[in-house]
């Protein structure tokens, strides 16, 4: 029997949650915002090259203005808002806290879709929302800030983990109105990146931040080949693996699959970072990660 999809979807979690544990780390070494734009160039650079050997060209000039309006947005929205507060989110609650609120999304685009676009949700989808809403309600609720920690810290964290997860909702389903034919992923990636990339710089350059950004990477030059690692395991490695895994087996299956990275990054908190993790953020992780599967799976 083949199991090449359920692997690559697998393997997929395995790269996100990676990804997630590196960018905590930098986010701790230069910050969080730091963190968002040096790994959006290096993300940008390796999906040029990526391009450059699967079409020949860095980018998709020739397709049409439509589908860079759509994936454009879904870039700004996604990769440079949503992952800003995701970041943010990892630096104030670590992780495990900040994986498992990035679990969000998946919930808040089925409730986009069916608002906006008519897409119907059944009552096994309804109550998979709320079994995965409960969850993370609980392990929210179980997270105890250690005694060092400023007042609301944690507030805070949640907060950005939850827009975090809202703006890569957006950016999926921006991403789907651009995506619609045969569009290749790869493709429309580099797009999204482009845009991510321009929109932070941009805005860097007018805050005035290129300077310090410079700074920082230059105090902690450790940081930038974690942010190499880390941009190399995200955006090209787990996108091209759930690609592999889309695929190669059904939806559902990949897709719950591909939602395990809070249940991988458990066992790392607790044995590398010697992190307290009760039964409840236990249980609650692993009542939220079923929700996402019967929202998918149904």
């Amino acid at each position: 029997m083949n199991f090449i999809g359920e692997l690559a979807a697998l393997s997929t979690s395995f790269f996100f949650a990676m990804t997630a544990l590196i960018f905590t780390m930098t986010g701790r070494m230069v910050g969080s915002q730091v963190t968002n734009r040096v790994r959006l160039a290096f993300a940008l650079v390796y999906l040029i090259v990526l391009n450059l050997i699967l079409f020949r060209e860095p980018l998709p000039f020739s397709a049409e203005s439509s589908r860079w309006i759509w994936l454009g947005l879904s870039g700004v929205i996604g990769l440079s808002l949503g992952d800003a507060f995701l970041f943010q989110s990892l630096v104030s609650v670590g992780a495990r806290l900040g994986t498992l609120l990035l679990s969000l999304a998946p919930i808040f685009g089925s409730v986009i879709a069916w608002v906006f676009f008519g897409e119907r949700l059944t009552a096994l989808q309804i109550t998979g929302i709320v079994l995965a809403l409960a969850g993370i309600a609980w392990v929210v609720m179980s997270h105890k800030e250690p005694p060092d920690t400023p007042h609301g810290h944690t507030r805070r964290g949640v907060l950005f983990g939850v827009l975090a997860g809202l703006g890569q909702a957006i950016g999926f389903v921006f991403s789907k109105q651009g995506m619609f034919g045969d569009f290749s992923p790869f493709q429309a990636n580099a797009i999204r990146m482009l845009a991510a990339a321009i929109f932070i710089w941009a805005w860097t350059a007018i805050d005035s931040k290129t300077g310090a950004t410079i700074t920082a990477l230059r105090e902690k030059p450790r940081a930038i080949g974690l942010l190499a690692l880390g941009a190399l395991l995200g955006p090209l490695l787990g996108v091209s693996a759930s690609l592999l895994a889309v695929q190669h087996t059904e939806i559902g299956v990949a897709s719950t699959l591909m939602a395990l990275p809070p249940v991988i990054v458990l066992p790392i908190s607790y044995f590398a970072y010697k992190e307290k993790i009760g039964w409840q953020a236990f249980l609650g992780t692993v009542l939220a990660i079923a929700g996402v599967a019967i929202l998918f799976l149904a």
